[in-house]
C-alpha cells in the first residue's frame, strides 16, 4: 500500500530571523518518516537555499512538500521581483544579493546551484514582477 504525504510552509520576505525555520522543520517531518540519511541530506540543503531566496529576494512564498514512496517532489512559490536572466542566475557564485544580505552571511550565489545539484529532476521559471517556480524532484 503506498502512501503520500504532503504539508506546506509559508516564508515571509525579509524574514532573515526566520531563515532556516521552515527547512528545519521540514527536515524533522521527513527524518520522522524514515527517510533515507541522503535523501534527507539533499531535501535539507534544497529546502534550505530555497527559503533564505524567498527570504532575500521575495516578498513571500510557500515551500510544499509532496512524498511518496518513490519520491519527494518539492514545490517553491514566490511572489517577488522575479528572475530577468534565469541562465546567469544559475551560474554558480552569481548573486543579485545587497551588502545588507552579505554582512549576513547570505547572498554567496551558491543557492540555485546548491538546488540543482542536489535534485534529480529541477525547473525553474520566473516571471519578472511576478515571482519564480521552482520544482524539485528528488528520488528515494
Amino acid at each position: 500500500m503506498s502512501q503520500k504525504y504532503e504539508f506546506s510552509f509559508p516564508v515571509e520576505g525579509k524574514s532573515f530571523d526566520d531563515a532556516g525555520k521552515a527547512s528545519v522543520e521540514i527536515k524533522r517531518i521527513l527524518k520522522g518518516l524514515g527517510i533515507a540519511g541522503d535523501v534527507l541530506r539533499r531535501t535539507a540543503i534544497a529546502t534550505y537555499e530555497s527559503e533564505v531566496n524567498i527570504i532575500s529576494y521575495a516578498w513571500k512564498g510557500n515551500i510544499n512538500i509532496c512524498v511518496t514512496d518513490d519520491n519527494i517532489l518539492i514545490n517553491i512559490q514566490d511572489s517577488g521581483p522575479g528572475i530577468t536572466d534565469i541562465e546567469q542566475a544559475m551560474r554558480q557564485g552569481y548573486s543579485t544579493a545587497d551588502d545588507r544580505i552579505r554582512e549576513m552571511g547570505f547572498g554567496a550565489g551558491m543557492g540555485l546551484f546548491n538546488i540543482k545539484n542536489c535534485s534529480d529532476e529541477f525547473e525553474i521559471s520566473s516571471k519578472v514582477n511576478k515571482g519564480t517556480l521552482l520544482k524539485i524532484l528528488i528520488n528515494r
